[in-house]
């Protein structure tokens, strides 16, 4: 996922901030890490340079 995409991404459940961990990146682009809500308190992983938003109701 591109860096540019947290100007706009919020948490799928409460529309908060999300705080980005980045694990591994490769020419401006993160490959692996994890985006955090606060308030919610729920991280969604981001695996293969794709974030997964699925909120934690829908997780399977």
């Amino acid at each position: 996922m591109k860096k540019e995409l947290m100007e706009i991404l919020v948490c799928p459940v409460c529309k908060g901030p999300l705080q980005l961990d980045i694990a591994k990146e490769k020419e401006g682009e993160i490959i692996a890490g994890s985006l955090f809500c606060q308030k919610c308190d729920h991280t969604y992983p981001i695996q293969d340079a794709i974030p997964n938003l699925l909120p934690p109701n829908l997780e399977g």
